[in-house]
C-alpha cells in the first residue's frame, strides 16, 4: 500500500483526471487572484478559498480511495511549520511597523522632508534612496505604502513627478528587499529553506544596488528639476515630532532584528522566535510607558491595524503551492533545470515573477528543490526579488502603491517607463556574473 501511496503522489496524479481537477482549480482561482481589480474582490479571499479547498478534496480522495494518510499528514505538517514561519516572523514586523505609525515617526519623517524645500528631483532620489534602505528591515510592501504616501504629501497632481517617483520606489523597495533576509517575502523563504545564511544575502548588495541606481538615474530624467509648489503654512509641520517612546520602539525593532539573526546563526532557532522573543520585550516596554510615563500605548492596538490580509493571502497562496507540490506537479519545475542553462532558467522566474508575483514563483522553485549550487540559489532570489518590478502589479509593493495613488500610478503609466526597470534588471545580472562567476567574491 506504501508503494501504491508513493507512486500515487509522484506520478499518477500528475496524469490522473483528480490531479487534473486540482490543477484547474489552482489556475482558476489565480486568474481572480491576478485580475483582483475587475472583481473588486482581495486576492486574500480567493489566495486562501483556493490553498485550503485544495487540501479538502486531497483528504476526501484519500478517504473515498482508502489510502495510507501517513505521507498526507506528514506532508501537512511540514507546510503548516513553514508557513508558521513566515507567517509569525511578518506578523511582527507589521506589529513594530504600526507601533511606529502611531508613536508618528514616519510623520516626522514626512514633516522634515516637505519643510526642507527640496526640488523634485532631490526629492526623487530622496525617497528613492529611503526605499533602497529601509526595506531590507522594514520589507518591500510596507516601505513602499509609507513613501508612497510621503510623495502624495509633497504632490497630488503632478504626474510628471509623481509616476517616476512611484517606479523609483517600487524598484527601490524591490531591490533593497533582495539583498536581506528581512526585506522581502521571498528573501525570507530563501533564508528559512536554508539555502543561505544571513550574509550570504548581503552579497547580492553590489547587483542590487547598480541595478536600481541606473534604474533611477533614467527615471529622474522625466522628473521636472523645479521646486515643489506647497500649500498652506510649511512651517506647520515642523511642529510635527515623535512621541514618547517612539524613539526606543526603532531601537527595539533593531533589536529584534539581531535576536532574529543570532537566534538563526547561532542557536539554530527559526527567525520568528527571535522576532516573538523581540515582540515580548516590546510589550514589557509598552508597560513601562503606561505605568512610569502615562502613555498608553496598546500594542494589540497596533497589532488590530497590521495586513491581515496580506498575511491571510500568503498563507493560502503557499498552502495552493505547497498542495501541487504534493501531487507531483512540481517536479517539472525542477526538470527544467536539468534541461536547461541554470543562469538561463533563473533569468527566466525574474521575468515570471514580473507576470506571475514572484511569491509563488520562489515558493515553486523551493518546494521543486532543483539541484543548483549557491550562486544560483543566490540569482533566483535576487531575480524573482527585482523582477517583480518589471510590471506595476508583478510585486507586493507595486500593487500596493497602485491602491495608494490610485489613477496616478497605473499599468499603464508604469509600462511606458519600463524600459528603464529592464536596464536596471540586465545591469543587476552582469554585476552577478561578474561577481559570482568570473571573481568568484561570494
Amino acid at each position: 500500500m506504501t508503494n501504491q501511496v508513493t507512486q500515487a503522489v509522484a506520478v499518477n496524479f500528475v496524469g490522473h483526471p483528480f490531479g487534473w481537477l486540482l490543477l484547474a482549480v489552482f489556475v482558476i482561482g489565480y486568474y481572480f487572484i491576478a485580475t483582483e481589480e475587475n472583481y473588486h474582490i482581495d486576492k486574500a479571499k480567493p489566495a486562501l478559498f483556493v490553498g485550503t479547498f485544495m487540501f479538502v478534496l486531497i483528504g476526501l480522495y484519500y478517504a473515498v480511495e482508502g489510502l495510507n494518510f501517513t505521507p498526507f499528514e506528514q506532508a501537512i505538517d511540514h507546510l503548516i511549520l513553514e508557513i508558521a514561519e513566515i507567517f509569525f516572523f511578518l506578523f511582527v514586523a507589521m506589529t513594530y511597523i504600526e507601533a511606529l505609525i502611531e508613536r508618528g515617526v514616519f510623520n516626522a519623517l514626512k514633516a522634515k522632508l516637505i519643510t526642507k524645500g527640496y526640488s523634485y528631483r532631490e526629492l526623487f532620489w530622496i525617497t528613492g534612496t529611503l526605499a533602497f534602505f529601509i526595506s531590507p528591515v522594514a520589507d518591500n510592501l510596507t516601505t513602499a505604502l509609507i513613501l508612497s504616501t510621503v510623495l502624495l504629501t509633497i504632490e497630488t497632481k503632478n504626474k510628471a513627478f509623481l509616476v517616476p517617483s512611484a517606479i523609483n520606489v517600487v524598484v527601490a523597495a524591490n531591490a533593497g528587499g533582495a539583498w536581506s533576509p528581512f526585506g522581502d517575502i521571498t528573501t525570507l523563504m530563501v533564508w528559512t529553506a536554508e539555502k543561505g545564511t544571513f550574509t550570504d544575502f548581503l552579497y547580492l548588495f553590489p547587483a542590487s544596488f547598480l541595478g536600481w541606481v541606473v534604474t533611477a538615474y533614467l527615471l529622474s530624467r522625466y522628473v521636472p528639476d523645479l521646486d515643489p509648489l506647497k500649500e498652506g503654512d510649511p512651517s506647520a509641520a515642523e511642529k510635527i515630532e515623535i512621541l514618547k517612546g517612539g524613539k526606543m520602539i526603532v531601537a527595539f525593532g533593531a533589536l529584534t532584528i539581531a535576536l532574529a539573526v543570532i537566534g538563526k546563526q547561532v542557536m539554530h532557532l527559526p527567525p520568528m522566535w527571535g522576532m516573538l522573543f523581540g515582540l515580548s520585550l516590546l510589550q514589557l516596554y509598552m508597560y513601562f510607558l503606561k505605568k512610569n510615563h502615562k502613555q498608553d500605548v496598546s500594542i494589540f492596538l497596533a497589532m488590530s491595524k497590521i495586513e491581515n490580509n496580506t498575511l491571510l493571502f500568503f498563507f493560502g497562496i503557499l498552502a495552493a503551492v505547497g498542495a501541487l507540490h504534493f501531487i507531483g506537479f512540481l517536479d517539472y519545475a525542477a526538470k527544467l533545470y536539468e534541461i536547461f542553462n541554470p543562469t538561463m532558467v533563473n533569468i527566466g522566474v525574474g521575468f515570471l515573477s514580473a507576470i506571475v508575483d514572484n511569491v509563488p514563483v520562489m515558493s515553486a522553485v523551493l518546494k521543486a528543490n532543483p539541484s543548483i549550487d549557491h550562486a544560483q540559489w543566490m540569482l533566483v532570489t535576487m531575480t524573482a526579488g527585482i523582477g517583480g518590478s518589471l510590471i506595476s502589479f508583478g510585486s507586493a509593493a507595486g500593487v500596493g502603491v497602485m491602491g495608494k495613488m490610485a489613477g496616478i500610478y497605473t499599468f499603464s503609466s508604469h509600462i511606458r517607463l519600463a524600459w528603464t526597470v529592464f536596464v536596471g534588471y540586465v545591469v543587476s545580472l552582469s554585476v552577478w556574473y561578474f561577481q559570482f562567476i568570473v571573481l568568484g567574491f561570494y
